[in-house]
């Protein structure tokens, strides 16, 4: 951290005050459409959730509830999948018991009978912590004490202060919540758009997105959630209609969410030099944030719009079905992880993007407009038998993605050299499964096959596969291609043409080599001397965070494709 002596000496924290040409304090430009700023002061907030306000105020709580004998269990946000052993796997919605949190970015925890290191960033603490007392040494808890915690809370009293615990969390949260973004807009982006020499519109747009619109879109739902906010009885209170009338409006995440890791790589490349470091901590200063660095205030968009499915699902746990508000939160519950769906699956494909890119840049003659003008996805690739009208087989490596299916023919000599064949659109024709024996329209005896039959006119693709269970592959791939072409209309699923450009240009620009990929913005844990465990484990701090998957509380049910295992031996390009 910098002193702010040293800091002076770089950034006059006076220059960076609010102050308009006329000498009084400059409104602020996010006000609602009323004129009413109706903000939570920073005092405000502090009495009424100082954990999330004051600098390691969480870490300092949780310590003193582990060292008072209390169980402290917290959830898993996301997937973490490591192969090291000093490191505790878990999936997204896990139960972790947290022994210990004197560091920051690295706790130590229990999960299905293991203890070791894992991200504070990919878990959230429990709102109920009583609720696991008794079986909080990971998510497969024994059924005995699961029967025990369903018979305590059956007494409607104990429900209904659970319902309360969950109302007040969602909230506090969303207050915070709006502090932070608050922060964002008039700490950050304000004076950065003053230091017109430091930053161009450019910069500013890839580094902090759409956030102001998400600033402006969060007040008016907490706004609407305060209204449904019964502050005397937190139990009756009836948010959930407040969900299901902004649902539409949380799909402004999607943008923000796509264009986060540009912006770390952004900003990571500014951080390197000290001035735009000084800079940046001035701002933090001025506005009185907590010690959190940019990056940091930057991923609470995408750790929200995560959190809401989970703080969703729990208050459903303890809202019974007699409550007047039980279909609405069930309904919403629903409707927000559809919402992380969909930016998730959008995040999905804004990654196949680019390496579909790269693979039509090692295709040799290629010819046409580019794959990703009409597809955004494979789906599935391996060798067939085309056989044409003449009777004559040509032995094809074939790649289906959405909308088409392209041949290629491999190099005699060099065999991981493809070259371009031709393509067939998918969306104008259909598929014919054929029999083993001779087909019709060719006299000749097949084995194996299958058609693509054109819709309009008498044209007919015939292909055999050389095993009954490869046609059998091909035949399901050519029915999950239609039915995921169908579920992308029907949630609007569009790559805009710019981020098409972008995926082309920097495959044309990386040729046959690596892609090059996004900086992380995760900090490195500090050297392992000032991190002993209390325990005196004899392990070593993981040395740097892995990244996070945003949304893997929604992930598609998907089976993953072989292409990208096998593609090294196709191609020259290699991942």
């Amino acid at each position: 951290m910098v002193a702010r002596g040293e800091i002076a000496r770089f950034w006059s924290l006076e220059s960076l005050h609010l102050v308009s040409s006329d000498g009084g304090a400059e409104p602020s430009a996010l006000a609602d459409d009323n004129g009413s700023e109706e903000d939570y002061s920073y005092e405000d907030l502090c009495r009424a959730s100082p954990r999330y306000l004051q600098p390691g105020g969480e870490q300092l709580a949780i310590n003193e509830l582990i060292s008072d004998g209390s169980v402290v269990c917290a959830e898993a946000l996301w997937d973490h999948v490591t192969m090291d052993e000093q490191e505790l796997g878990f999936k997204a919605g896990d139960v972790i018991q947290v022994l210990e949190a004197s560091h920051k970015d690295w706790w130590w925890g229990r999960s299905a009978d293991r203890e070791a290191w894992f991200p504070a960033s990919f878990v959230r603490l429990r709102v109920n912590q009583e609720e696991l007392s008794e079986g909080a040494s990971g998510s497969t808890g024994e059924e005995p004490a699961e029967d025990a915690g369903r018979g305590r809370h059956k007494h409607p009293e104990s429900k209904r202060q659970m319902r309360t615990n969950v109302i007040q969390e969602i909230m506090d949260t969303e207050r915070v919540y709006i502090k932070h973004l608050r922060d964002i807009c008039e700490g950050y982006i304000r004076q950065c758009r003053k230091h017109t020499a430091m930053f161009t519109v450019a910069q500013l747009a890839t580094i902090f997105g759409n956030i102001e619109d998400i600033y402006k879109f969060q007040r008016k739902f907490l706004k609407d959630l305060e209204k449904q906010y019964n502050k005397e009885e937190p139990h009756l209170s009836e948010i959930g209609s407040c969900f299901l009338q902004h649902q539409e409006g949380f799909a402004i995440y999607s943008e923000y969410c796509n264009n986060h890791p540009g912006a770390c790589a952004e900003l990571a490349g500014l951080m390197k030099q000290g001035r735009y470091r000084h800079f940046f901590e001035a701002c933090r200063l001025l506005q009185q944030m907590i010690d959190i660095a940019i990056d940091g205030f930057l991923l609470t968009p995408v750790q929200k719009i995560c959190k809401y499915p989970l703080q969703l699902a729990e208050l459903l746990k303890y809202t019974t079905q007699e409550h007047s508000d039980y279909s609405n939160i069930k309904a919403a519950y629903e409707a927000m992880k559809n919402v992380a769906c969909l930016i998730n699956e959008r995040k999905r494909k804004l990654e196949s993007i680019d390496k579909i890119a790269r693979w039509q840049v090692s295709i040799v003659g290629w010819e046409g407009q580019d794959i990703l003008e009409r597809s955004s996805e494979l789906i599935h690739s391996g060798e067939l038998t085309r056989v044409t009208r003449q009777g004559k087989s040509q032995q094809r490596t074939f790649f289906l993605f959405d909308h088409q299916l392209v041949a290629c023919k491999k190099d005699l000599l060099r065999r991981d050299v493809l070259y371009y064949r031709g393509r067939t659109d998918m969306d104008a024709v259909e598929l014919v499964d054929l029999e083993d024996g001779r087909d019709g329209a060719r006299t000749l005896g097949v084995r194996n096959a299958f058609k693509l039959v054109s819709r309009t006119g008498d044209e007919a693709h015939l292909f055999c596969a050389k095993k009954p269970e490869d046609k059998a592959r091909w035949l399901q791939a050519c029915r999950d291609e239609r039915r995921r072409v169908q579920e992308d209309r029907a949630m609007g699923m569009e790559i805009s043409e710019n981020q098409k450009k972008l995926a082309m240009l920097n495959a044309q620009k990386a040729g046959h080599g690596k892609s090059k990929g996004y900086g992380g913005g995760c900090p490195s844990a500090p050297p392992l001397q000032s991190l002993r465990p209390v325990h005196q484990r004899h392990v070593t701090v993981p040395a740097s965070l892995p990244q996070q998957q945003v949304f893997a509380l929604a992930e598609p049910e998907r089976k993953p494709s072989l292409f990208w295992h096998t593609f090294s031996k196709l191609t020259p390009f290699r991942k």
